[in-house]
């Protein structure tokens, strides 16, 4: 059996705290990103102009490119690094606050699938124009939605900065 010399495990180290760098990096920069989509997507449902179908559809276009192309994206990001930060942390290991992290993160993209990023919830949206209460409904409820994801993603970054002890005391 033969022993990893110190250089080995120097070069071990050094690569897992850039991959350690690198994730939370991302992770980060995806976070905002995701952020920023949510704040935009709000303010559209709040504001979306009424007017015309032309107008409305428009409105409703930008939501969807904005879901599509930045929310979903983002939060796929989002996720896939925390869980390789979670990995290259030994730490993070034995976390309870970093699966509860993990686990409310994967909940936030399902739902950011679910009904945000979903082509079939935005033309069903662009449907109901023509029965103001359907319409109402619908907007409401991706408003709610929308508001949902930005309290899960405000008590994702609480854990991550509190780093509460969660789970059995250790004796």
């Amino acid at each position: 059996m033969t022993t990893p010399n110190h250089d080995d495990t120097a070069r071990s180290s050094r690569r897992r705290r850039w991959v350690r760098l690198g994730a939370k990096t991302v992770h980060d920069l995806a976070s905002i990103t995701f952020g920023g989509a949510l704040v935009a997507c709000i303010v559209l449902n709040q504001m979306v102009p009424r007017d015309t179908l032309a107008e409305f559809a428009a409105a409703r276009a930008l939501h969807a490119t904005i879901a599509q192309y930045l929310l979903v994206p983002s939060m796929a990001v989002v996720v896939l690094s925390g869980l390789l930060a979670l990995a290259a942390t030994r730490a993070y290991m034995g976390a309870g606050w970093a699966w509860l992290k993990a686990l409310l993160g994967l909940s936030v993209f399902e739902a950011t699938l679910v009904v945000v990023g979903s082509k079939e919830k935005q033309a069903a949206v662009v449907a109901a124009y023509t029965d103001p209460a359907q319409l109402e409904t619908l907007l409401r409820s991706e408003r709610n939605t929308l508001w949902l994801l930005v309290v899960l993603a405000a008590i994702n970054v609480v854990l991550a900065v509190w780093r509460p002890r969660l789970g059995p005391k250790e004796r």
